[in-house]
């Protein structure tokens, strides 16, 4: 992955500190009020760098963004978990329900 560059235009991924520690919150814990909070943004080069380089991005909303250029057409990864049991057989249940409805309708 060293060397790798990005072209203008390429979906990108770049980090930056959004707060140095000083100016961080004072009820955090020792150990996390000693780090800078970090924010990691993606969008759209709009010049060409190599991973660990300054970049500046332009966000799908129109931001412009400039930090660290740390990923390289990065994926969304995150879920919204497991899904719950107690909703597994909603289509189904509810499928079911209006057939039901539907031959007791006439229709």
């Amino acid at each position: 992955m060293a060397g790798e560059r990005c072209t203008i235009g390429q979906w990108v991924e770049v980090e930056r500190v959004l707060l140095e520690p000083v100016d961080r919150a004072a009820n955090l814990p020792e150990d996390t009020a000693a780090e800078p909070l970090l924010v990691w943004v993606k969008g759209f080069a709009l010049g060409e760098a190599a991973l660990g380089e300054e970049c500046e991005v332009e966000t799908a909303t129109g931001r412009i963004v400039r930090g660290r250029l740390s990923d390289l057409d990065p994926a969304y990864t995150h879920t919204f978990g497991s899904q719950p049991p107690e909703i597994a057989c909603v289509g189904r249940d509810l499928r079911a329900r209006l057939a039901e409805y539907r031959a007791k309708a006439g229709g």
